[in-house]
């Protein structure tokens, strides 16, 4: 499936905001995800489900000041 991850065009083989975060080698990682401008908390993930063309937004905290 055709989705924009981060602002670049991917295909990725996943119909979760979760499975595609596993087909990114993400799973388990602390990361905040946004799926079309809309957060997702990480418990949803699993059930919120991707279609073509949709915009997902990964980003990790970092540290220092």
């Amino acid at each position: 499936m055709r989705l924009t991850i981060n602002g670049e065009p991917r295909d990725l083989n996943a119909a979760t905001v979760a499975e595609a975060l596993a087909a990114l080698d993400m799973e388990g990682a602390r990361v905040a995800t946004a799926l079309n401008g809309e957060f997702v908390p990480a418990g949803l993930r699993a059930g919120r489900a991707l279609v073509p063309g949709d915009a997902l937004e990964i980003v990790a905290p970092m540290q220092g000041g």
